[in-house]
């Protein structure tokens, strides 16, 4: 018999989905070759990719320069990170036509800088949806983004709401996705093709715990806060199953084992980091359901006495969306996303400057 590398036994014997967490065609092959069902990308991720692989993407940017001699910076960075979602997507695509549009898809972020503005990132997200069938759309849950997602799935656009740490951030998205969907269906628009996903970027939101518990001199067992983005997911999961939202949820920001193994038997999908990956594929996690084994209420109790961000993470009326914005892992995360934005264009701006035309 075969061997099957747990992260395979997984995708092959249970609903759980894994995607690799970068759009690296080298990293994406391996991960395909283990049974890993999309892909995706953000600002850090296409940033550590450029510089992993500058060598094969400076004459790209060259080339995109050259035929775009009025493009400015940023226009050749988009063009850039558009090439990167399309390449990949072609890798993808015979998972996406094996799995009739289910799975196989490649998510390409809007820009971080867009936040706050419904229409700009509707507006990126429609004309992102015209560079591959496989393509999926990342926007932040912020107020506007919410409101974006309903517009995107209301115009066919397959998303992957993103910058999402919490319970409150995930129902909000799946209650625009059903809105969007509601209106497609009362004008007779066919929704067989939209498989939205909802992220919850789980090892941000326990990085985060960590941090205001050392700058607070706050002592809890460690597993805590190990536990906390486990448990919020968990706890969202549980509230999509009995509401049967059509969405489905997504675990990110891979931290540790658990991050991936306590999601297992989950009809969900989680992104992870090629080193993660690697390390996955060699390890001796056995394939079993744990999604509906729960966080021990020892842990879960010390985070909710001792982190009220934990309680507006974990609560589904902790946060109104107009709070999402000025979250901590929100806040931490869009800066992070706009600091490798910036460092991308000064790297297709070093190359742009020595073009000739």
């Amino acid at each position: 018999m075969k061997y099957m590398s747990p992260l395979e036994e997984m995708s092959k014997t249970t609903p759980t989905r894994f995607w690799n967490d970068n759009c690296s065609l080298a990293d994406l092959t391996f991960s395909i070759s283990h049974g890993a069902a999309g892909a995706t990308t953000n600002p850090v991720i296409v940033g550590q990719v450029l510089d992993a692989e500058f060598e094969k993407y400076e004459p790209v940017i060259r080339d995109l320069a050259m035929s775009n001699p009025a493009a400015t910076e940023d226009d050749i960075a988009w063009l850039l990170n558009e090439k990167m979602a399309v390449d990949a997507a072609a890798l993808l695509y015979p998972k996406y036509k094996e799995s009739n549009a289910k799975c196989g898809y490649i998510s390409i972020q809007t820009n971080a800088k867009y936040y706050r503005n419904t229409q700009k990132i509707t507006e990126q997200a429609v004309h992102f949806s015209t560079l591959a069938e496989n393509i999926m759309v990342k926007m932040p849950v912020t107020a506007a983004g919410i409101a974006a997602v309903e517009e995107s799935i209301y115009q066919g656009v397959n998303i992957n709401a993103t910058v999402s740490f919490s319970v409150p951030q995930t129902l909000a998205v799946a209650e625009a996705v059903k809105r969007g969907m509601d209106r497609r269906t009362a004008e007779g628009l066919d929704n067989s093709l939209l498989h939205p996903v909802c992220t919850i970027m789980v090892g941000r939101l326990e990085d985060w715990l960590w941090e205001v518990a050392d700058r607070q001199n706050i002592i809890v067992d460690p597993q805590a806060i190990v536990m906390s983005g486990i448990a919020v997911f968990k706890n969202a999961n549980r509230i999509y199953k009995e509401r049967g939202y059509h969405t489905r949820l997504l675990a990110a920001a891979i931290r540790h084992h658990h991050h991936w193994s306590d999601f297992i038997g989950g009809d969900v999908s989680i992104t992870i980091p090629p080193m993660w990956i690697r390390r996955f594929v060699n390890s001796d996690v056995t394939v079993e359901n744990r999604m509906d084994t729960q966080v021990e209420p020892r842990l879960l109790g010390q985070l909710q006495k001792h982190f009220p961000d934990f309680v507006k993470a974990y609560e589904p009326d902790g946060m109104q969306p107009s709070e999402f914005v000025t979250y901590g892992p929100t806040v931490r995360t869009l800066t992070q996303f706009l600091t490798s934005y910036d460092k991308m264009v000064d790297t297709v701006r070093s190359v742009m400057l020595n073009v000739q035309e």
